[in-house]
């Protein structure tokens, strides 16, 4: 069955919620994972507010943040790391910049029912004479849990994270797990016997369902697998990602490349209302899924491509292909100078900069407005309550059609 959330309301709504010590945060100073919590929200969104401008002043106007009208338990991927100390079995997050695990059993800013559930896996881990994963000897059985959970579908899926392939009493830890929870909808067994600090690893073994969850953006369904990338916060990222689609100006007749594309999220969302999109990814597994999506969606307008964004805009450009709008959506790190390049040779009229970090942000727009580009919107958006993360859209055109 289905579930009905509404629709994030793209205006700046905010309450002077303050989650850190003075609001049963204990776990505040030793996490380390909220670094704004000693600020009402309000406070955190001044000072986000604050830092884009000092960073992006340079290249025009930085429209008013767009907070969160409840930004108390938003994410809805939520992971804890299972040890042990003198306690018994513990579960929770790693200390910041440590390997050191803080016993959480329930956070301000994930999914209450994703957390309930992790609390339930721990105490069965116990029943069931289950120990968890030794990183140092490389023994043990239960290494991290990941609970996805979709916004508004309320499907949950429960990966959990062995260090060996052998689970004994699958069926009964299985059986006693959707006992406690029936809501969960689909378990997956990830195999990570490496000694990694990455969460996951290659092989899954979907143990209940259908090994994947599903839930929407604006009218458009995507299937969350363990390893797809999905954003975390589904209210905000409804505004992002609205923001992005208003930036891009389209009329239905528009050729749009979507770099970056993972998934296809925003690709996929975009060919509603453009005449073309083209998605191009370096990641074959995140292709496949977004040709799964596109075809999930009726969608016939939009083809995905394997290959380097750069190199592909390049030769589009050398066989005298052009394009209307190139949406970019890059990692923290921000683009590099041989992308940027590729998309002032391709010469689209408008460009949707997508970015998580206001300061790789920054100096890419400063490479853009040196090379026959104008910034016209900016555009912050608040998708990590409590953190210092802000997500910023920005709308640069080709300076000769700039108004």
């Amino acid at each position: 069955m289905q579930k009905t959330q509404k629709r994030a309301d793209p205006k700046k709504v905010v309450k002077p919620v303050r989650v850190g010590k003075g609001n049963g945060c204990s776990h505040y100073k030793k996490c380390g994972g909220c670094h704004l919590q000693n600020m009402t929200y309000e406070e955190q969104l001044q000072y986000k507010q604050v830092k884009c401008i000092n960073l992006l002043k340079n290249f025009g106007r930085v429209k008013e943040i767009i907070g969160m009208q409840d930004p108390m338990h938003y994410r809805c991927k939520v992971q804890a790391a299972f040890g042990r100390d003198k306690t018994g079995i513990i579960s929770g997050v790693y200390q910041s910049s440590t390997h050191k695990i803080v016993p959480i059993d329930s956070c301000l800013i994930e999914d209450k029912q994703a957390d309930e559930i992790i609390v339930t896996i721990r105490k069965l881990l116990k029943s069931f004479k289950l120990k968890p994963f030794d990183e140092n000897s490389m023994t043990g059985f239960l290494r991290h849990v990941l609970v996805r959970k979709g916004y508004y579908t309320g499907q949950v899926m429960v990966v959990l994270v062995t260090g060996t392939p052998v689970f004994p009493s699958s069926r009964s830890f299985i059986n006693a797990l959707l006992q406690r929870h029936p809501e969960i909808t689909t378990i997956v067994q990830n195999i990570n016997n490496k000694f990694t600090s990455l969460v996951l690893g290659e092989k899954n073994i979907t143990l209940y369902g259908e090994g994947y969850i599903e839930d929407t953006i604006f009218d458009c369904t995507f299937r969350i697998s363990p390893r797809s990338f999905y954003q975390v916060n589904p209210v905000m990222t409804t505004v992002l990602y609205g923001k992005a689609i208003e930036y891009m100006e389209l009329k239905g007749t528009e050729t749009v490349i979507d770099t970056y594309c993972g998934t296809g999220t925003i690709g996929i969302i975009a060919s509603k209302n453009a005449g073309r999109v083209i998605g191009v990814e370096l990641n074959a597994d995140a292709v496949r899924d977004a040709k799964f999506n596109a075809k999930r969606n009726d969608i016939d307008n939009i083809e995905f491509y394997t290959a380097d964004a750069s190199d592909f805009m390049v030769e589009m450009a050398k066989s005298g292909e052009k394009a209307d709008v190139v949406i970019m959506d890059p990692p923290r790190s921000g683009s590099d100078e041989r992308f940027m390049s590729s998309v002032v040779t391709l010469a689209p009229e408008r460009v949707v900069y997508v970015s998580c970090n206001p300061e790789t942000l920054a100096r890419d727009l400063r490479y853009f407005t040196r090379n026959g580009y104008k910034v016209r919107r900016i555009q912050p958006v608040d998708m990590f309550p409590h953190t210092n993360h802000v997500e910023t859209v920005a709308l640069l055109v080709r300076a000769v059609s700039a108004i």
